[in-house]
């Protein structure tokens, strides 16, 4: 079965303000990475919109509608000092949420081994009831929970190994025992969040904070320690991935200095464990990465270990 890769044009109309760091090259740099020859056996799906239903697994009513209120027909409105709606940010957000979900339900009835959803805004960062660090709505924890509550899975992980912590997807999940959180970042770092003392209403949170500094090999040293045996046992149905690239070496926003192999490394054992444990089936989302040629060097390596095992 091939790798199915979902995106959506509207990634294209969430504007942001002139040097921010969310910005849409980031899209085109990673669709034109994936346009590489390499890259021609992708089944390539246009990513819906939310359905308002699985929104509302993660988020409020109240929440979905002060955002759609916010909206502006013209120009910017800020949310915060990071995180900006412009006219086309909600229906962006919505193919970013909509397409995983359809990502999972691809997965899931077989369609597909696995998927990456290449959209933009990010999610990791949306709590419950509030936008934040460049995000609107929960993407990942959305798809966990149709995951759960559609499909009827009983155990899904989720593994983010952006360099921010996942606080959203955390805020999300946390009083949900079905979902094993799992998050790399560097800390103390901005949210703020994501000590290892965190650990979800029945230690269905694992945080690794990472120094900055440290290199893939103490990245590597504590998945090793920690997160594969953490996973082994968990024995999850589905692993979701918030693939995040912002921890690579030459990326503005972070310090952890890893390389493009060391995203490699962590997507071989991802998959490894995913078809130890659920047949293969693996969905990934695009989080953060803001240098733009890393971005789109760390996406094909991933994206092509994807297809390696789906093979």
């Amino acid at each position: 079965m091939p790798t199915a890769l979902f995106s959506h044009d509207d990634a294209l109309r969430h504007l942001t303000p002139p040097g921010h760091p969310e910005r849409v090259a980031r899209h085109g740099a990673v669709m034109q990475a994936l346009a590489a020859g390499d890259f021609a056996g992708l089944q390539r799906h246009a990513a819906p919109l939310a359905d308002p239903a699985d929104l509302r697994r993660a988020h409020p009513q109240h929440y979905i509608d002060a955002l759609d209120a916010a909206a502006p027909a013209t120009g910017f409105a800020a949310l915060d000092g990071d995180t900006v709606l412009s006219p086309g940010s909600l229906d962006a957000a919505r193919r970013a949420a909509g397409g995983a979900c359809a990502a999972v339900d691809l997965v899931l009835t077989g369609g597909a081994r696995n998927a990456f959803v290449a959209a933009r805004p990010p999610g990791h960062h949306a709590e419950t009831a509030r936008a934040m660090g460049f995000c609107l709505f929960s993407t990942v924890a959305v798809a966990a929970k149709r995951a759960l509550d559609l499909h009827g899975l009983a155990r899904v992980a989720v593994v983010d190994f952006d360099v921010h912590h996942g606080n959203g997807t955390q805020d999300v999940l946390w009083d949900d025992p079905r979902v094993l959180f799992v998050s790399s970042h560097q800390y103390p770092f901005y949210p703020g969040s994501g000590a290892a003392s965190e650990t979800g209403i029945q230690d269905n949170v694992l945080n690794i904070p990472l120094r900055a500094g440290g290199g893939g090999a103490a990245m590597r040293s504590a998945y090793a320690a920690q997160v594969w045996p953490r996973l082994q046992a968990f024995a999850p149905d589905l692993i979701l991935v918030s693939a995040g690239f912002d921890a690579h070496q030459d990326d503005p926003l972070g310090g952890l200095g890893w390389e493009t192999a060391d995203f490699g490394w962590l997507t071989r054992n991802l998959c490894a464990l995913a078809e130890k444990h659920c047949q293969g089936r693996l969905v990934s989302v695009l989080e953060g990465g803001y240098n733009l040629e890393a971005l789109a060097e760390s996406v094909a390596v991933h994206v092509g270990i994807l297809m390696e095992h789906s093979a």
